[in-house]
């Protein structure tokens, strides 16, 4: 049918898609434009020209269009043969001849109605080349209606009106063109459609699946765009959102959450808030906070992961919010039982090296002989690493480092130090060198710089169990202190020494070694440096030794 007929259906106010229709209803309503003009010429005609009603062939040529609509209508044509409706725009070509060549001399240009039956014949789906030759046929024999009845007729009778046939097959192979053309673009567009409607329900049906498997985990999960409003969340974020939010909120927004920092009472300032973080555009990692109101919170660890268009522009955000509240509770008991148990065992301990002092004193004074002297050195010296293993645990239970700073001189400290650990080295076949000054002053806390050189004096002796050297270094730069412990040892790998400040780590080698230890020493000399305000580096060679540099603030600090 043609996109006239489907105007027409519009025009009904006809809402189904015109092929979805019955043939029969089809057929009328491609029928019913022809119908519709050739009533509105009659009714015009009724008006200004009214002698043409008296022409016999113009009323048998509305005769014959009445006849062939009332069968175009009452034909039951998806019963018969399918092109069998060609007829009605055939018989159409006729019943226009008739109005034609009736109403001459009377109205003109009536002549131009052969579009609809040809348009009806080009839009057709039948035959394409058929439809072109009736159209131009079918006007051809309207034109010459007139000299075949009237008897015999000149060449120039009938070149005269072929305008008429061969403008209508212009517009008949115009109109298949055009329904070709529509027909390939509908084709492509209803393959397109096909492709858009599965892509559409892979796409639903991965977001089913991402939306089960994160409504799987137990980690909350925030999705933002660009303008950090929330695009998408898992049950559990929501879950965690509705215990931060306070009551009465509507529609809320971060800034109404209730986040507090690690000590659960000062509310996260909004510039460092999880979502505000991920807005500047960069990714964050391990951003500890409590979630909720004060008495119910959950400790959270937060994490973000900027998301980018192809452009490399901001796109949004990613933040995972997991719980440790059980972590966190299970952290400070441990180090509640470490402080406790670390406490209960240093004063026997300090009891132990007072007698075994006294018990030393006295073998000297008594000139004692034998192996009992020696047995109670052996029994002091381990009562000192013992002690000094329980002063570790203390300050990594207490996770801070109190400082008693005064003036001092590292030097001093140093040769200490030297003298302290010379029987350790003695018995491991290590030298110790002094590569220090006479003086070196400062002002610092003498009882922890003492720690960290024995620290690291220690571990430098015990990690040379083929003997070698270490050297202590010490010097001014400017207003920093610095001093160094170098081992010829058996050093550590790249990925050791990334770790070689963490609390409890100990390398692969040492391990396989069995050399004693619990990991603690590094950890505690890095807090007790930053907490002077200084450093502490580490430069390692596996199999060829280490070498520790402290680097702390010389002179005193303002206000003290």
């Amino acid at each position: 049918m043609s996109r006239l007929s489907q105007s027409t259906l519009k025009f009904f106010g006809i809402s189904s898609q015109f092929h979805e229709l019955p043939l029969r209803y089809r057929t009328a309503i491609s029928q019913a434009p022809l119908v519709i003009v050739v009533g509105l010429i009659c009714a015009v005609a009724a008006w200004q020209l009214p002698e043409v009603f008296d022409r016999q062939e113009f009323i048998a040529g509305l005769v014959t269009l009445g006849v062939v609509t009332i069968v175009c209508i009452a034909v039951p044509w998806n019963r018969i043969w399918y092109p069998s409706y060609w007829i009605i725009p055939l018989l159409d070509f006729v019943a226009i001849a008739q109005l034609q060549h009736g109403s001459s001399g009377i109205l003109n240009g009536l002549s131009l109605l052969h579009v609809f039956p040809v348009f009806w014949l080009s839009w057709s789906r039948v035959s394409p080349v058929a439809a072109r030759y009736l159209s131009f046929f079918g006007p051809l024999l309207s034109v010459w209606h007139p000299f075949i009845t009237s008897g015999p007729v000149s060449g120039a009778d009938l070149t005269a009106p072929l305008l008429v046939p061969l403008v209508s097959l212009g517009v008949a192979i115009t109109v298949s063109v055009l329904r070709e053309d529509i027909r390939s673009q509908r084709e492509t567009l209803e393959n397109k459609d096909r492709l858009l409607e599965a892509a559409l329900a892979e796409s639903k049906r991965q977001s089913r699946q991402l939306d089960g498997v994160l409504n799987a985990i137990n980690v909350g999960v925030l999705l933002v765009d660009e303008d950090g409003i929330p695009r998408h969340m898992n049950r559990r974020q929501r879950m965690l959102q509705d215990r931060a939010l306070p009551a009465g909120i509507v529609h809320p927004h971060e800034r109404d959450l209730l986040l507090y920092n690690l000590d659960g009472t000062t509310p996260v300032p909004f510039e460092q808030r999880p979502v505000a973080r991920a807005l500047r555009g960069t990714d964050f990692t391990d951003v500890q906070l409590w979630l909720g109101p004060p008495g119910s919170q959950m400790a959270m660890n937060t994490s973000g992961a900027v998301l980018r268009n192809d452009d490399g522009s901001f796109n949004g955000a990613v933040i995972v919010f997991s719980d440790v509240t059980a972590m966190v509770g299970a952290l400070a008991a441990k180090d509640e039982f470490v402080a406790s148990v670390s406490h209960e065992l240093r004063t026997p301990l300090t009891s132990i090296m007072g007698y075994l002092d006294l018990a030393l004193d006295e073998a000297e004074e008594t000139q004692l002989q034998g192996s009992i002297p020696g047995s109670l050195r052996v029994a002091l010296r381990n009562s000192e690493r013992l002690l000094r293993l329980v002063s570790d645990l203390l300050t990594a239970a207490s996770g801070t480092v109190q400082l008693e700073s005064r003036p001092m001189c590292l030097a001093d400290i140093i040769r200490n130090s030297l003298r302290t650990a010379e029987g350790r080295a003695r018995e491991a076949g290590v030298v110790l060198v002094n590569n220090v000054p006479a003086e070196l002053p400062m002002f610092a806390d003498p009882h922890r710089i003492a720690q960290v050189l024995d620290n690291l004096l220690s571990n430098a002796v015990k990690y040379s169990p083929d003997g070698g050297t270490v050297t202590v270094s010490a010097w001014r730069e400017a207003d920093r202190a610095v001093f160094r412990v170098a081992d010829t040892g058996m050093g550590m790998s790249a990925e050791d020494v990334d770790d070689v400040f963490e609390k409890f780590f100990r390398t692969g080698t040492v391990r396989k070694a069995g050399i004693p230890g619990v990991g603690l020493g590094m950890a505690i000399s890095r807090d007790i440096a930053e907490a002077h305000g200084g450093s502490i580096r580490v430069e390692s060679s596996l199999g060829r030794g280490t070498s520790f540099t402290v680097e702390l603030p010389a002179g005193v600090p303002a206000g003290v």
